[in-house]
């Protein structure tokens, strides 16, 4: 619940219970009927002067007397606590807005989320973990209001639009998870993203098989697909169950610090040249090199020990995270 509405809320309640132990009271003391004391109680804190519906008693005057004091401090303060919500908050939007704009302006390279629902949280909280800059956008308040709980940079508008991915730094970006509703809104959310940074890796969501295409010509590097995706794996985990296991340890890091990483061989490493027999990263490291991805494309799944390392080419390698960063730290061009 938001904070207007809780105060709203509390601002109510103690007016309805004014009301009501002013009304009790008039019953009781001078025997109203029912809606009289409610009428009576209702004109007395709002200070609206009208005489009194039946002549008071002096025990009726003095409840009253303690029923003005204590009805018209109550509805002032609710007045005056409601108008000071509403301007803290019209005051805390601009400001907000402006100091998430400036933080946007700041990014390099980073990674924008179009949408923050059950896909978008998931890729969101995959490049947070990795610690690479981001930001969130959805049309929806309440998700981005989730996103800022969860300590992202976030941002409320529709991303479809030329000018919101414009103030997002789209043209700075390094790339872009469209994780929209609808196939027809990411398609589109392509078609203006990639006109806008030709060189913008983008992956998208895909909820039909006959989108995949489309999203792929639009300029979408990877299409996934979730629900083909969750029945490949449920079968999965009923017939290799233990492959799923390993998938799961690489991918998900469950109980193991073990994770999967690409890791680029610098055009000046002084490893460029040498064969995964001289290098021994296996020994040295403790990180396997599953498969070689060379600067040309081509992929070599399981390569052999005498498989040389060029300029350019990617290790898909696996290990624990520690020994991960340190070959990168070993790939990286000499200084």
């Amino acid at each position: 619940m938001s904070r207007l509405k809780r105060r709203c809320l509390f601002l109510g309640l103690a007016i309805v219970l004014v009301m009501a132990i002013g009304t009790v009271g008039f019953i009781l003391i001078e025997h109203y009927p029912p809606f009289d004391a409610f009428y009576m109680t209702l004109i007395t804190i709002t200070t609206v002067g009208y005489s009194e519906i039946h002549a008071l008693h002096q025990a009726g005057r003095i409840f009253n007397s303690i029923l003005i004091v204590i009805g018209v401090t109550t509805l002032f303060f609710a007045i005056g606590a409601l108008a000071q919500t509403v301007i803290e908050l019209e005051l805390g939007e601009f400001f907000g807005r402006r100091r998430v704009k400036r933080m946007i302006d700041k990014l390099e390279k980073h990674y924008i989320v179009c949408g923050f629902g059950r896909v978008g949280r998931s890729a969101a909280g995959e490049l947070q973990r990795a610690g690479v800059p981001l930001v969130v956008v959805d049309r929806n308040p309440e998700r981005v209001e989730q996103a800022i709980r969860a300590g992202l940079l976030a941002a409320l508008g529709d991303p479809t639009q030329d000018q919101l991915l414009i103030d997002l730094g789209v043209a700075r970006a390094k790339g872009l998870v469209a994780a929209l509703a609808t196939d027809a809104d990411n398609l589109f959310l392509i078609l203006s993203a990639k006109g806008l940074n030709s060189k913008l890796k983008v992956a998208s969501r895909s909820n039909e098989e006959q989108s995949e295409q489309k999203l792929r010509r639009a300029g979408a590097d990877t299409v996934f697909a979730p629900y083909r995706h969750a029945g490949y794996h449920l079968a999965l985990s009923l017939l290799r169950p233990h492959v799923v296991q390993f998938l799961d340890v690489a991918s998900q890091h469950v109980g193991l610090d073990v994770g999967l990483e690409q890791v680029r061989v610098a055009p000046g490493s002084e490893l460029v040249g040498k064969s995964l027999r001289q290098v021994q990263l296996r020994r040295d490291l403790g990180v396997i090199v599953l498969a070689i991805r060379r600067a040309d494309g081509q992929m070599l799944f399981n390569p052999p020990a005498d498989a040389l390392l060029g300029a350019g080419d990617f290790l898909i390698a696996m290990g624990e995270h520690e020994h991960l960063r340190d070959l990168e730290s070993l790939l990286a061009e000499v200084r």
